[in-house]
This record gives C-alpha cells, structure tokens and sequence, in this order.
C-alpha cells in the first residue's frame, strides 16, 4: 500500500491535530520509501528497534515514543545519526504518537487499560498539555487492591509496585498510563477515585499517596504503553491487509 495512504489514515484516527500542545513531532517523523509492505509496532524508537526492523524486512515502523521532540534533534550527530542510519539504509519510514496514542478512546494506551480493569461508563481524566488523556469509572467487579494488581500484572505480564492498602475494596479508578505522576495522584483524588492505575510509581509520590488516601497500582511505563501500539497494530492490519508485528523490547521500567 502507499505510504502516504497510511500515513493519513493515522493522521486522521489519531486525530493529531488536537495535540498541536503535545511536546511530541506527532505523525510521520522519517520518510522511506514511497510503498509499505510490512509495518513494524513498538513502544520505543530507539536503535534496537530500528536494526530489529531492517532485519525482518519491515518498512513502516510505528512507536508510542519518537525521536523528534520540540526543537530537537537539532543536529544529526551521536545516537540520533547511529539511529537514523538503518533508517535510511533500508527505507524504513518511522512514525510516531504520543498523546494522541493515550487519549484515544478506541485504541489508545489508556483505553485499552480501561478495558483490562473492566470499567464500566469510563470517562475522560487527567489533564496534560490541555487534554484529558486519561479514563476513570467503576470497576465491574469488586475486588481488593491487591487482587486487582494482581489480575493486572499478569495481564501484562510485568511486575507490579503497590502503594497504599492493599485489602482496601476497589470502587471508583483513574487510569493513566506511563508517568502520569503527581498530577494523575492529584487528579485522581480531586475526582473521588481510590485507585490510580498508571506506570510509574516515584518518590515524590509515596507520601501524597497515603495522604490522599489513593492506592497506586504501578505497572511500569513500558508495559503500560504496549497496549495501545498492540491494539492499533490489530486494527491497521484488519483495515488494509498487510502484514504487522509488534517488536518487544521492554525496559522492566
């Protein structure tokens, strides 16, 4: 198929011209060659990555983290050259989505961890950068904490990081993948939620925590983040026939 027909197909779905706030160059940040046979899903655009798509003969690769951000990279020098060579070695095109990836409601990161949880009526929640990117609602099923990290942490096959009562019953969560931080503590608590179900689980927010009196069920930032790029695979390959994988090169972070 053509590049520039799947390109604005992700344009449109994505919807990226709602995130022009987003510190992320959303949307196609290397151009290959001008057919796509076989696409490339991975969370991280990074070397590995890359070299493991010219080895299996991928020419569209699609990651939740690019490697153009704000003004950078403003030279081609260091890791940014080591990375964009297998690139244009092979014609590799190299597209990239950050919060539009999160925040969509069908496929996003968030929406597809909603589902895990079981919320039902999920609504939007966690404002970054002027939109809600996260998902907060009731759970199905009533569950403890700590059966509810469980249940996660095997769904994404990664190990979980609890802060707070883990025999506490769930009733209402906030969900925000990656480093939702304080400001997705903040809001979940502002919200009337008594779980955060998000990545990472830092320092500064341990104290606030226990304070607040929110449980934070932390699934790490990668394992988080593979969802969405998972879920959007399925559906490109569904929409236009051609062959995806998805490329795990996960960081236990």
């Amino acid at each position: 198929m053509k590049l520039t027909r799947l390109v604005n197909y992700l344009d449109q779905e994505l919807n990226l011209a709602a995130f022009h706030d987003d510190h992320s160059n959303n949307g196609l940040q290397v151009e290959g060659g001008a057919e796509v046979k076989k696409a490339l899903f991975a969370v991280d655009g990074c070397l590995a990555v890359f070299e493991h798509a010219a080895a299996c003969n991928a020419d569209f690769i699609f990651v939740h983290h690019g490697i153009s951000w704000g003004a950078e990279p403003r030279r081609l020098t260091g890791i940014t050259a080591g990375r964009l060579r297998p690139l244009f070695a092979h014609n590799i095109s190299l597209y990239a989505a950050h919060l539009p990836l999160d925040a969509n409601p069908c496929f996003g990161n968030n929406a597809e961890l909603a589902k895990l949880v079981g919320l039902t009526e999920a609504e939007p929640c966690c404002l970054y950068d002027g939109i809600q990117i996260g998902f907060s609602g009731t759970p199905e099923r009533l569950e403890t904490a700590d059966e509810l990290s469980r249940r996660l942490e095997t769904a994404l096959g990664c190990r979980m990081r609890f802060c707070g009562q883990p025999e506490r019953r769930v009733r209402r969560v906030a969900i925000v993948s990656g480093g939702g931080g304080l400001d997705a503590l903040e809001d979940a608590a502002a919200t009337g939620c008594d779980t955060l179900v998000t990545g990472e689980l830092t320092h500064v927010m341990y104290h606030p925590a226990l304070e607040l009196g929110v449980n934070v069920i932390a699934l790490g930032h990668y394992a988080t983040e593979t969802v969405g790029p998972k879920a959007l695979m399925a559906r490109v390959e569904k929409e236009f026939g051609i062959e995806t994988v998805f490329a795990e090169f996960p960081t236990a972070l």
